[in-house]
């Protein structure tokens, strides 16, 4: 019997895909469980309409996120941190702070595990960071740190 699944199952396949199990398997197991549900032409119409609708959405999410790259393309993030005599910070900046500073300079909420820094930025001066805006879509940035004695 050909069935659609209606949610991810272990062992036997993903949400929305079509398969074939065993009479007994689908009306014992996957049907009153609501797993499953028989594959009719009618139900394979709807759960391909809804593919292609998610898909739309997925391009549309990722245009836009490329759409905020190039906006954000050249742009710098400046912060101001407390220093020593040698451009030297006390602690360093963090993401949350770069987050942050995003948010109030460029009005992009993003979440701090979306910023990538190669290391710690411990000095005051221009640094890059990777901001990740989507799956993907990533821009270099620069985080001028000023110093605040």
């Amino acid at each position: 019997m050909k069935v659609i699944l209606l949610q991810d199952i272990q062992g036997t396949g993903k949400k929305n895909q079509i398969i074939n199990v065993s009479d007994g398997y689908a009306r014992n197991f996957l049907f009153p469980k609501k797993w499953a549900m028989e594959a009719t032409p009618a139900a394979v119409r709807e759960v391909e309409r809804r593919e292609e609708q998610e898909r739309a959405r997925e391009m549309a999410r990722r245009q836009e996120a490329e759409a905020l790259a190039a906006s954000l393309k050249d742009k710098v993030i400046l912060l101001q941190a407390k220093s020593g005599e040698k451009g030297r910070l006390y602690g360093s900046v963090t993401g949350q702070e770069i987050a942050d500073a995003l948010n109030a300079q460029h009005g992009i909420v993003l979440d701090k595990r979306r910023i990538e820094m190669a290391e710690p930025i411990r000095t005051v001066g221009d640094s890059e960071v990777t901001v990740s805006l989507y799956a993907g879509v990533k821009i270099q940035m620069t985080v001028r740190v000023q110093a605040i004695h």
